[in-house]
């Protein structure tokens, strides 16, 4: 029986912010680029930290970029002709049907390469990322170094006045005078986090 081989699948980069998520997928696509291949580049338009229309890792790494609202858009910039690769930064910010786009052209043999947040602030799975973890063929899972002990960190804090965010507060927060710090298991703070039962 002979099998064919054919490109097309997903990469999933996460991990908490300060992990080197979007320079490892500025690494993936100045590499793609040296070999002479189509990359398309998008980021959710709500992420403008650093630049319009580019993907800015924090040590300054850049690449340009196509600012989206919905998914959907990702089709438009692929239907005329499929690239080798796509990629996408701070994925998590997106709505579920980059899920099933991702899906697609992955079938129709793109590299398809995402990064986000795995974790909110709050310590818990962050929107769509569980899923795109679940389906990936490849998972790069970084960590940060916690800014209070210097231990492996995993965690996303928010700290909004000089405190600890609350539990209660919204996943995303726009245009906020919040500041976030790499953060352990252990040196990671919610505040009024209801209690959670594991067992009886």
């Amino acid at each position: 029986m002979d099998l064919q081989v054919k490109d097309g699948w997903i990469e999933v980069i996460a991990g908490s912010m300060y992990a080197g998520k979007t320079e490892e997928l500025i690494r993936r696509i100045k590499r793609i680029e040296y070999a002479k291949k189509d990359v398309i580049v998008f980021k959710p338009q709500i992420d403008n930290r650093y630049s319009v229309n580019e993907v800015v890792s924090h040590n300054n790494g850049r690449t340009r970029s196509i600012n989206i609202n919905n998914p959907i858009e990702i089709l438009e910039y692929t239907s005329d002709k499929l690239p080798y690769a796509i990629a996408i930064d701070e994925v998590q910010f997106l709505s579920r049907e980059v899920i099933d786009i991702c899906e697609h052209l992955a079938d129709q043999g793109v590299r398809v390469i995402v990064a986000g947040l795995d974790k909110d602030f709050r310590g818990e799975p962050f929107g769509i990322m569980p899923e795109l973890l679940a389906r990936a063929e490849f998972v790069t899972k970084l960590d940060a170094i916690c800014q209070v002990c210097g231990d492996k960190a995993t965690r996303t804090q928010r700290i909004i006045n000089g405190q600890p965010a609350k539990y209660s507060d919204p996943i995303i927060l726009v245009g906020a005078k919040e500041q976030y710090e790499a953060r352990c298991r252990h040196c990671h703070i919610v505040l009024d986090k209801p209690v959670q039962k594991y067992y009886e």
